[in-house]
């Protein structure tokens, strides 16, 4: 039919039928070695990532990304806005991290930590064969409708608490709290917020699941910039493996028993396509890296079983590298493993040096709209002025702007003393007077200090403006 669909000659996605529908992943689980590790990993993760926002340290949250006043806490410090040199370097810091686990490791965080394996994987799916029956093996009897109504609750609930957890990263435990237990005809906003992410995270960990990996997530795509020949990844040993097939089966004469035997020309692959049925995104490893590939080595644990019930060595599926595969030799120093440390350390260095020498308050020097100066009737200059004052301590304090000792300049304001709140920030109006005979070339270096009274002296170099010739003659 003209209106009829082409099927792609080859599978475009794993989660994706030829047809174009969606191709919907039941993994079996295959609960080896490596998912007895991954289990304690996930659930330390999800009771780390709800205790996060509870915990205090220096009277502020372990993690708070306060985006409506623009202020981030990390571990009892606070980044503001004008820390734009010490977010920058943050940045910088992760995204050279990320590089070099990569480069090291692969997709180990995707399969081990990133919180949506976690959930979907020892959370949403354990609860789905809990409801449904695991793969494989019969379906538990009772009403089928029930338990799919029993399912959706249980996940309406999940989804409910994970939102909370989520958004209490933004809002604080506090705000959440009141939330929680007002009504929502107190706070609809805040309650539509809620809901919405409620059904976010019910849409993705009910619905869309692996799709997120697959598609969404910039990560996988990101491999093939970031991966190389000797990155730890999860492989297939094809020499070892193929040709793969079944194993045949031979009568030994005069015995009431068979004996298996392997023909000569196959390898140690049985072609079960257990690795395939157990992968949560629904690849066949043996086809090699592939950018829908978690690293979560479950394939590693299907397979390492097939191979001891059959006597033969595991490893056949295991966590390497392509050239340790190809070669059988493994090579972990390498010019990227030496870049990126040493960059991370130059980065790290940077970002503890300006942290640590961050002063009590931020201030900044502007110069008004208008004119650059204008000349009073005494025959002084003014200079209009605009001291931008951020208080980065946990307490109100009250600052004084002046100016230094022997300076000529004078400074007028309706509040050159005044209290800042914790955190919060005010542009002082001033004017700077300063006799016409202290200029040079139209200029004056005046310095300009804030002080708190204790511990804060801030010298404001600044420049001031004025006429390029001295007192009139």
């Amino acid at each position: 039919m003209a209106d009829a669909l082409i099927e792609a000659p080859e599978r475009v996605l794993s989660t994706l039928n030829q047809d174009g529908t969606r191709r919907w992943m039941r993994p079996r689980p295959s609960r080896g070695t490596f998912w007895k590790w991954r289990r304690p990993v996930a659930y330390g993760l999800i009771l780390l990532f709800t205790a996060l926002p509870w915990i205090t340290i220096n009277g502020k949250p372990a993690v708070f990304l306060d985006l409506i006043h623009r202020e981030f806490t990390f571990f009892g410090k606070t980044l503001l806005p004008t820390d734009t040199l010490l977010l920058a370097l943050l940045a910088i810091g992760i995204a050279l991290a990320i590089f070099l686990v990569t480069a090291l490791f692969g997709r180990i965080w995707c399969g081990w930590m990133c919180p949506q394996t976690v959930y979907l994987e020892f959370v949403y799916r354990p609860l789905e064969r809990l409801f449904d029956g695991e793969p494989g093996r019969r379906k538990p009897a009772g009403n089928t409708t029930l338990r799919k109504f029993l399912r959706f609750v249980v996940y309406l609930l999940i989804s409910a608490f994970l939102a909370h957890t989520f958004l209490s990263y933004f809002v604080g435990v506090e705000n959440l709290r009141a939330w929680i237990t007002g009504s929502p005809t107190e706070h609809p906003i805040a309650f539509l917020v809620m809901a919405a992410t409620t059904g976010l995270m019910l849409f993705d960990f009910g619905y869309f699941r692996e799709q997120v990996c697959v598609v969404v997530c910039p990560y996988a795509r990101m491999q093939s910039a970031l991966l190389d020949r000797d990155s730890l990844i999860i492989s297939y040993d094809k020499a070892r493996g193929e040709p793969r097939g079944k194993r045949g089966k031979k009568h030994k004469a005069g015995a009431d028993v068979s004996l298996n035997v392997i023909t000569e020309d196959r390898g140690d692959c049985v072609d079960c396509h257990m690795c395939v049925t157990t992968c949560p995104t629904g690849i066949d490893i043996r086809d090699g890296l592939q950018l829908e590939c978690i690293g979560c080595a479950q394939c590693i644990d299907a397979c390492n079983t097939v191979m001891s019930k059959i006597g033969k060595p595991t490893g056949l599926i295991r966590y390497t590298s392509q050239r340790a595969v190809e070669t059988k030799k493994a090579r972990l120093l390498r010019p990227r493993i030496v870049i990126y440390p040493l960059m991370l350390l130059v980065v790290g260095v940077g970002f503890v040096s300006v942290l640590s020498t961050k002063a009590g308050a931020d201030v900044q020097v502007l110069r008004a709209p208008g004119l650059p100066f204008n000349l009073t009737d005494a025959g002084e200059v003014s200079n209009q002025l605009r001291v931008r004052v951020t208080n980065r301590t946990d307490a109100p304090t009250t600052y004084t702007l002046g100016v230094a000792e022997g300076s000529p300049v004078t400074l007028m304001s309706d509040s050159l003393t005044f209290t800042l709140e914790p955190g919060q920030q005010t542009s002082i109006p001033v004017i700077a007077v300063t006799p016409r005979d202290a200029f040079v070339s139209g200029v004056h270096d005046a310095s300009l200090t804030l002080t708190d009274g204790a511990d804060l002296w801030k010298d404001l170099p600044y420049r001031l403006l004025g006429p390029a010739t001295g007192a009139s003659q």
